[in-house]
């Protein structure tokens, strides 16, 4: 049994995927230090100002390790990753990791609660405008997508403050939460910036769970069922979505990912304290080890996310999962 479950195409697959995933994951660390490395200016010169002497740049440039090759450097950073160490920020001298904890849980916050209410939605309104196709309701629906979807998301959010916050003054314009804040209150605070992604993945993902139940509707099997009598809606629900699902959970991880390393525009609109806009702070302040590890951390929830989506579709073969 061990030996068939060793042999089975589905683990193969599954281990290739992620293997491919952790290779990816270093050439990705590799292009994130190289890109920080060649970025323009001098680190010790940037934190001491301009006024600093020659020598006061120079001894914090040893101090940094500054002066050690780049392979030297890289190394000793990607050690410092593997064991849960990111580093040191150059500007408050505090440990990124410790920092850093607090701003990835507010983004995944918000990133979760963007996906509580675009998947479903996505897929409710993709199953409507299959039902409905070609109708009022498929073409008001489409003509949703295609508008959400040719607004840019900095867009979105200036409009949300303009008319929820300025104009109805429902919501605050800044999405401030912290620590020990009330749970309902929290909600309230990230109302707009969810919505504001919301209405960017939620165009995507209905798009694509459209064109996968009609791919799946042109099926022989959909033609039986429908000779057999059975309501459109039956055949949508129990035959073409279930079969549609591989696609569907794949472009649902994508959007996922994009919720999670996608909200840099709309923390900085809002000033919500996440991942996005500590980036933003730190990549202006030129604080490269925090724009190391906030972009390895989002490559890795990128790449993650990926794999996930290639399993789930895998998974959900049925060539794969019950092999001749």
């Amino acid at each position: 049994m061990n030996r068939v479950l060793v042999n089975s195409p589905l683990l193969k697959l599954i281990a290739e995927r992620v293997a491919l995933g952790i290779v990816l994951l270093f050439a990705v660390s590799v292009l994130i230090f190289a890109g920080t490395q060649i970025l323009p200016g001098d680190v010790a010169q940037s934190i001491l100002g301009q006024t600093a002497t020659p020598e006061a740049v120079a001894n914090l440039r040893r101090d940094l390790g500054l002066n050690d090759p780049a392979f030297v450097r890289y190394f000793h950073w990607l050690g410092g990753v593997l064991t849960g160490d990111l580093g040191t920020a150059l500007t408050s001298r505090q440990e990124i990791t410790t920092t850093l904890m607090p701003r990835l849980w507010n983004t995944l916050f918000l990133a979760f609660w963007a996906a509580v209410v675009s998947v479903p939605l996505a897929i409710i309104l993709g199953l409507l405008a299959v039902r409905y196709r070609n109708g009022p309701v498929d073409k008001a629906i489409s003509g949703f997508a295609l508008a959400s979807t040719s607004l840019p998301e900095f867009f979105i959010g200036y409009l949300l403050v303009l008319f929820l916050a300025v104009r109805l003054q429902w919501f605050p314009s800044i999405s401030t939460v912290y620590d020990g804040m009330p749970f309902l209150e929290k909600l309230k605070a990230i109302v707009l910036p969810g919505t504001a992604l919301v209405f960017v993945v939620l165009a995507h993902m209905m798009r694509m769970t459209r064109a996968a139940i009609l791919n799946v509707m042109q099926s022989a099997y959909i033609e039986t069922a429908e000779l057999k009598g059975l309501s459109a809606f039956d055949i949508i629900r129990k035959h073409a979505l279930p079969n549609a699902v591989a696609p569907i959970i794949n472009v649902v991880m994508l959007n996922l990912a994009y919720l999670v390393v996608g909200v840099v525009v709309v923390e900085v609109i809002f000033v919500y304290p996440g991942m996005g806009q500590y980036l933003v702070d730190h990549v202006v302040k030129r604080d490269v080890p925090v724009v190391q590890a906030v972009g390895l951390i989002f490559a890795a929830v990128y790449i993650g996310l990926n794999i996930v989506a290639d399993v789930a579709a895998i998974v959900a073969n049925p060539r794969l999962r019950h092999p001749k």
